[in-house]
Parts: C-alpha cells; structure tokens; sequence
C-alpha cells in the first residue's frame, strides 16, 4: 500500500504542529497547555500548589506595589528594571538581572513579559461569608477562558466591585495570562473560590444581596430591572451559560437588550457593560 508523502522534503509535521513552529516553541506550548489543563482541574487561591506566575508591565507593577502580595522570585530585564526605577516602583525583593531570553523560556512562545517576571503567593482571599454587605459582587459560574476572566477582573476594578466569586474547579488559576489581561486588577479585586456555588449563593442571600443572573432569555432587560445593593450580578459561560441550579438561585433573570443585529455579546464585555448599568442603577445621583 502506497504512503501519501509526508510534506515538503518527505519529513512528516510532528502531531500537534503548529505551522512554522519550532520543536522547541511546541514543547514550551504543549508543557503550557499541560499546566492549563492542571490549573483547570484544581482550585484557584490559597490551595494552588507552588508559585503563581505574574509578567507583564502592568500586572507586575501592581504586585509589587501591594504589601500583601508575598514575592518568592523577580526576575527583569536592565531595561525594564531601569523603567521600574524611573517610575518610582521600589521593590521589596531586589530583582535578578537576566536577558529576555531567560524569561521567554518560561512563558509560552507567544506570552508579552515586557522584560518583567514574578513567582508569588496567593493573596488571601476572604471566605464568601466575611464578604461585606455592600456594593456590587460578580459570581462566574464556571468560566474557564483566562483572557476572558482577566478581562472581568480588569472591569470590576474600575468599576469597584467589592468581589470576584468563581467555583474551585472549572475556573482558571488567578496568574499567567488571566493576570495579564487583568493589568493589575488582580490587587485591587478580592477572588473568592468556593466549592459548592450553590451553597454560596445562599451565603450571598443570607447577606442581603440581590441575585440577578445574566441570560439571553432573562424576563426582562437589566436595565429595567429593579436592581439595588448589596447586588451579585451573575456571569455564564459562553456557549452554556448558567447551570439550571445557578438559575434556580437568582431573583432575577435578566438580558442585555442591543440595538445592533448580534444580539449576544462575549461574556467579558457583557460584565463590564452590566457593571456599567448596575452602577448607575444603585449609585444615588449626586
């Protein structure tokens, strides 16, 4: 039985190849993807074993200016070491001068470092029970995309969210990308990982928030919605949505109405334009 060739010069594309892509940027990303999977299966916060993993200007910058955030290793460019010190920044750990090839060996092949590299502890998380009643709490009920979630962290920072709260498992490690995309948020936005999302729902309510879930079906457009603090303003993920147990919990189901022809937006943006309409709709006009 004849072969069909393999490719150009008869050398078969290893499995899993990207086009173009050396053996060495395969292993770093297939090693990357590995940990993702690993992070994906085990709970975020104080349980996750080892260092969590910052780079990035923005996202190390902040970490360095939080006096909770434990530093085990910083690594940085002479550049950017430089562009720390013309800022002000003044690290507690003194960092370790290295070549940007040293970082890139431990990010994945397309990762943005901008010469600056840390290994730090969880920050404390506070139970969902201790959560103050006041203000505005995001629940993401299982959204598993780092950029996305980043990008929640990211809007409920500049919008003051009191909390982010995410389920243990099916929810990404707060470091490497989610980090970067939230550009320091991470310092600023308590994250709170529960177990059982269901039972902490019902803490939520024991406080006196309001449960307002997110869904393209909801009864009525959010902005319409009666909405008051303290307020949880509950995310699905994209495709699935919320879980019928998470539905079940809300007092309220309520959509997003556009104008445009896309009638759906990406989860991300939706918390951030949600966030946007609930502040108005429970901050007193001045």
């Amino acid at each position: 039985m004849s072969q069909r060739p393999a490719g150009p010069r008869g050398q078969r594309r290893e499995t899993g190849a990207k086009p173009g892509e050396t053996r060495e940027h395969r292993e770093r990303r297939e090693r990357f993807e590995r940990a993702r999977r690993e992070a994906l299966r085990g709970a975020p916060g104080p349980d996750h074993d080892g260092p969590l993993i910052l780079y990035g200007w923005h996202t190390v910058k902040a970490a360095l200016q939080n006096p909770a955030r434990v530093i085990h290793r910083f690594l940085a460019t002479e550049n950017a070491a430089r562009r720390l010190a013309e800022d002000g920044v003044t690290p507690r750990v003194p960092p370790h001068i290295v070549r940007p090839a040293e970082i890139d060996a431990r990010l994945l092949p397309d990762a943005v470092h901008q010469g600056l590299y840390l290994e730090v502890a969880p920050l404390p998380a506070p139970a969902i029970e201790d959560l103050p009643g006041r203000g505005i709490v995001l629940v993401l009920d299982q959204i598993t995309d780092p950029h996305n979630v980043g990008a929640i962290f990211r809007s409920a920072s500049a919008f003051a969210a009191t909390a982010i709260v995410t389920t243990q498992r099916h929810s990404p490690d707060a470091h490497g990308a989610l980090a970067k995309a939230a550009t320091g948020a991470l310092e600023h936005v308590p994250l709170v990982a529960v177990q059982n999302l269901a039972r902490g729902l019902e803490a939520l309510k024991a406080r006196g928030f309001l449960l307002v879930g997110l869904d393209s079906e909801g009864d009525s457009d959010l902005a319409a919605t009666p909405l008051r603090a303290p307020l949880a303003l509950l995310l699905g993920a994209e495709g699935k949505g919320l879980r019928a147990l998470t539905r079940a919990s809300c007092d309220h189901l309520a959509r997003i109405d556009l104008p445009g022809a896309i009638k759906s937006l990406n989860v991300s943006n939706a918390a951030a334009l949600a966030l946007y309409i609930a502040t108005r709709a429970i901050t007193p006009m001045r």
